[in-house]
């Protein structure tokens, strides 16, 4: 590392916390409360789910005053995000809301020697983490925990706002959906224009008694004191956004359809082609023999899987785990397509039958997934460049920068995200053992279609 670079991470790590609030919906609603449901529960024991978006402005104060007005507004039809998790005495979860609750946790800070191009990095989160809450913080804790913390934190010349999200509660449709509505409301708007539907029991009504009940501390991650921090690995692993241009897409999109398969099956998408390029490539770095299993990894969005369908603006978890699984040699010495065709049937397999089957399996005998259970040397996929995370537009523009923090990473996990530049490029977060990311940046084959 650079010396510079060196000194910006120590710069970094001098954020300076200024105050701490919270933000309660804007009028009383009374007690609400939602039993988590199938589709939830598997996220219980994974970290809080963590972004950070970086904005231009020189208005700090004034910034902030608009997002905490916003916020009390958009929580009015988001109310769950101001609540508590709750587990009675049969051990069943649920997501709860009361005016009394302290409501969405709101930390403001200072690190005015940070410019927003300083955050425009495209190298690890570690540098990072100082700016958003919750680090090592167990989706459990939501017991007694905010299911919403955010930590705004005052630049050189912008505003860099860390969240995290408790993922028991909502995946990442929902969170881009919050995240849209409350910057509507913060332009101007009068009101959100896609309510949330609240109601997770019309996807999945059957009561799950989790026991024993999940862990409430990451031990790994929580120190003597109890204080929660996240650890270096071992080995230890590095992360870098891979930024693929529209015509790269198209390129890579191009060569693994350039050879349909025989058995008449569709074209590969978009998703599918750049899932089997990073798969391919990432199993090539990792230096595996022939022999080995490596496994892909999506978290596939239900809501028009499930029968009947759910609409989009379902709030909170509608996502499965889709595996497929195949030899090194396999996937190394055949084409393209032989990777891509294997995602494309594991993804079109999961349909409402394989989703009854998969929840029906969990709550005859309940699994609390850590976040790294993804398979062996796996490539595992979230977010989605569907999410329109650089149209999040407060009033003062888009943001200049979208990242994830350091929570739920391990060696293989990628998150995906619509490229900046708009259109059809996408950038690709990828965290790998440190040797492995080395050898993946001196391929040629994959840094060629890399911006």
């Amino acid at each position: 590392m650079a010396p510079e670079a060196e000194y910006k991470e120590e710069e970094i790590m001098k954020v300076k916390i200024t105050g701490k609030s919270h933000v309660k919906p804007s009028k009383k609603l009374g007690r609400r409360e939602c039993r988590l449901v199938t589709f939830d529960l598997p996220y219980i024991a994974f970290h809080y789910n963590q972004k950070l978006l970086v904005y231009k402005g020189n208005e700090y104060e004034d910034m902030v005053g608009k997002l905490k007005d916003g916020l009390g507004a958009v929580l009015e039809d988001f109310y769950q995000l101001a609540g508590k998790l709750a587990r009675d005495e049969e051990g069943v979860l649920s997501v709860e809301y009361d005016d009394d609750m302290e409501g969405v946790e709101v930390v403001e800070a200072s690190a005015e020697w940070i410019s927003v191009e300083d955050l425009a990095v495209e190298l690890g989160t570690s540098t990072l983490k100082e700016l958003i809450p919750y680090n090592g913080i167990l989706n459990s804790e939501g017991l007694h925990r905010p299911l919403l913390s955010m930590q705004l934190t005052k630049l050189e010349d912008g505003l860099a706002m860390g969240l995290a999200f408790n993922h028991a509660i909502i995946d990442g449709t929902s969170t881009w959906h919050f995240m849209s509505s409350w910057a509507q409301i913060c332009s101007g708007l009068p009101s959100v224009t896609v309510l949330p539907f609240l109601d997770r029991t019309k996807v999945r009504n059957t009561k799950v008694k989790l026991h024993p009940p999940p862990p409430d501390q990451d031990a790994q991650n929580t120190s003597s004191n109890g204080t929660a921090h996240a650890k270096p690995v071992d080995p230890p692993l590095r992360e870098r956004v891979f930024k693929f241009s529209e015509s790269a897409i198209d390129k890579i999109k191009s060569k693994v359809n350039s050879n349909p398969p025989s058995d008449g099956s569709k074209p590969f998408s978009t998703f599918q082609a750049l899932a089997v390029h990073m798969w391919r490539h990432v199993t090539q770095a990792r230096q595996l023999k022939p022999e080995d299993h490596t496994v892909f990894t999506v978290f596939a969005d239900c809501r028009k899987r499930v029968d009947p369908p759910m609409p989009e603006s379902y709030f909170g978890n509608l996502i499965q785990a889709v595996y497929t699984v195949t030899a090194v040699g396999l996937l190394s010495m055949n084409p393209p397509e032989f990777g891509a065709s294997m995602i494309q049937k594991a993804i079109e397999m999961h349909d409402s039958k394989a989703i009854e089957e998969r929840n029906r399996q969990f709550e005859r005998s309940p699994k609390i997934f850590q976040f790294k259970d993804a398979g062996v040397n796996c490539v595992s996929v979230g977010s989605s460049p569907r999410f329109p995370v650089y149209e999040v537009d407060f009033g003062w523009g888009k943001p200049e920068t979208v990242r994830s923090g350091i929570n739920n990473r391990f060696d293989g996990m990628v998150y995906l995200y619509r490229g900046k530049s708009g259109g059809r490029s996408i950038d690709a977060e990828i965290s790998l053992e440190a040797g492995a990311m080395e050898r993946l940046e001196e391929d040629k084959e994959f840094v060629a279609e890399v911006n």
